[in-house]
């Protein structure tokens, strides 16, 4: 295992942050694949993930039984880390600007296409190559002037040539589900049913560029800008990628973390990665695919105590009672009822909410969503 410290840029004096990278097998032996934890800081299952995977992979390493390269990044967000306000972690939003530190990197797509669109040949494999130089050349002529910039490049510097990228997260409260583009479906369906995932919410551009998005929607948005262009070179999907949502946020044990690190290293033997004699058979899934358009957000319309009716992994039909919000004050009752079919799979953890928040999502079979699917 090889360790790199990545300093950040320093917003004040006499401090600076670090991300740190481990780095297992041999680069350029096989198959590259990053996997991160916790871009959302207070989302820690995938930190102690991350811990479980990481004696794992050492021990392999020492074996001989990694065929490729496996760059692992435990915790992907130091600057959110360190950011509290009255003893309560505060790791979704930067302080300094609100952004969310899952959303608004670059379009890698319209950076690359005027270096290649000349450069490409029939050589599918080699293009692929081509266009990971491109941007790697663009990543690092990027000049950041914030400590959350630099964050973003440090993260993209690292994953932007993998071929599969894992992006560990959770919810408030929630069954483990995932997401990942529709043209990385076929290749990320194994890992979806290794972890059990209850929900697989599939999109073709969910909206303001989350991590995992801008690593995979660059490769299919540069072949759609090059066939209008009339440029017929083959382009693979040079990057597959996913959020992974390991339940909720207190979901934190070493019986799940160990589960799921497993279910990643079943994978990692199927891909042939990680030498086994047998790679472990795939888990029947557990769940069809839906559309992320097809993801109802349930949201109180009255502020209030909120009392739940449906529990996560519930499967609902439309009119069950999901949640109760009651005014103690006017002994007003507010009943939210589900508008779709489908498993409600995530709830949010608080127990009292003000007009408009959001209660809980479920996974509904139809598409009826537009514009940007992600919230805040």
């Amino acid at each position: 295992m090889q360790r790199l410290d990545h300093p950040l840029l320093s917003p004040s004096l006499g401090s600076q942050k670090t991300l740190t990278s481990l780095h297992f097998g041999l680069l350029g032996s096989g198959l590259k694949i990053y996997i991160q934890a916790s871009l959302h800081a207070e989302e820690l299952p995938g930190m102690l993930v991350a811990h479980h995977l990481r004696s794992a992979l050492q021990a392999a390493e020492a074996q001989g039984l990694l065929l490729g390269e496996v760059v692992l990044v435990p915790v992907s967000n130091p600057i959110g880390l360190a950011q509290r306000l009255d003893h309560k972690p505060m790791g979704r939003f930067e302080l300094d600007t609100s952004e969310n530190f899952n959303r608004h990197y670059p379009d890698l797509a319209s950076a690359v296409l005027p270096v290649v669109k000349d450069q490409l040949t029939s050589d599918a494999a080699g293009n692929v190559r081509l266009v990971r130089q491109a941007m790697q050349a663009h990543l690092h002529a990027w000049r950041p002037t914030t400590e959350l910039q630099s964050l973003r490049k440090t993260l993209l510097m690292l994953a932007h040539d993998a071929d599969y990228v894992l992006d560990l997260h959770c919810d408030c409260e929630g069954v483990l589900h995932f997401y990942t583009e529709e043209p990385c479906w076929p290749q990320m369906a194994e890992l979806a049913h290794y972890l059990g995932s209850r929900a697989i919410l599939l999109a073709r551009n969910s909206g303001n560029r989350p991590f995992d998005e801008c690593l995979t929607s660059a490769w299919w948005q540069l072949a759609d800008k090059l066939q209008a262009a009339g440029i017929s070179a083959p382009l693979p999907q040079g990057c597959c990628s996913t959020t992974i949502e390991l339940r909720g946020e207190l979901d934190v044990s070493h019986a799940w973390a160990q589960q799921d690190a497993q279910a990643i290293i079943s994978w990692l033997q199927t891909l042939g990665l990680w030498a086994c004699d047998d790679a472990p058979e795939v888990p029947e899934p557990l769940c069809q695919t839906t559309p992320l358009a097809g993801s109802e957000s349930l949201n109180a319309c009255t502020p209030g105590v909120v009392v739940f009716a449906a529990e996560p992994g519930q499967m609902l039909v439309k009119g069950d009672l999901v949640a109760e919000v009651i005014d103690p004050i006017d002994g007003r009752v507010e009943r939210v009822v589900a508008g779709v079919d489908g498993l409600f799979y995530a709830r949010i953890r608080d127990r009292y909410v003000t007009t408009g928040c959001e209660l809980g999502k479920i996974a509904g079979a139809q598409a009826f969503r537009t514009g940007e699917l992600l919230g805040a």
